[in-house]
């Protein structure tokens, strides 16, 4: 179970992914995603996700949200019934199909594949803003490495316990 985008409709997670889905969704685009931050959390944009998703989920209705793991999936984003799709390069979500980006198959989700280069944006807001997501994922790959890195570690494990 997760959360309906209460612009959108297009279902979440949870709490965090639509935050994410909001702020990105608006500062890219704009529009109707802006507007309805604008009206309900006048810093969205300088907060951290879990607390746009403390202000944002109590207008959010439920939503089914099929969660699917990457093992039993070909690799690519699930699909979360955005639509008629099968695989992970033809598959469709939020009024587009994979197919008309050219993708190849089992792009790397870190490389940043189908994201246009800030470089190459006309808009420098835009621009700035895939600058700005690009920077955050890389800071979570950063955590998520050292966090696997911990769990791999055994000595680390033996480290928590003396302390």
């Amino acid at each position: 179970m997760g959360y309906a985008c209460p612009v959108c409709d297009t279902p979440q997670r949870d709490g965090e992914h639509l935050a994410h889905h909001l702020a990105f969704t608006a500062m890219l685009h704009g529009g109707d995603h802006a507007d309805w931050l604008d009206e309900r959390v006048d810093d969205w944009s300088e907060r951290e996700p879990a607390q746009l998703a403390a202000e944002v989920t109590p207008h959010a209705d439920d939503a089914e949200y099929d969660e699917v793991f990457e093992d039993t999936v070909p690799r690519g984003r699930p699909d979360v019934g955005m639509g008629s799709g099968g695989g992970a390069a033809g598959h469709e979500h939020a009024g587009h199909d994979h197919a008309d980006h050219g993708h190849g198959a089992d792009p790397d989700p870190a490389s940043g594949a189908g994201v246009p280069d800030p470089e190459s944006v006309d808009d420098p807001e835009v621009a700035e803003a895939l600058r700005e997501a690009r920077e955050m994922t890389r800071k979570a790959q950063e955590q998520e490495n050292d966090t696997d890195a911990d769990a791999d570690d055994p000595d680390s494990a033996d480290d928590d316990r003396d302390s």
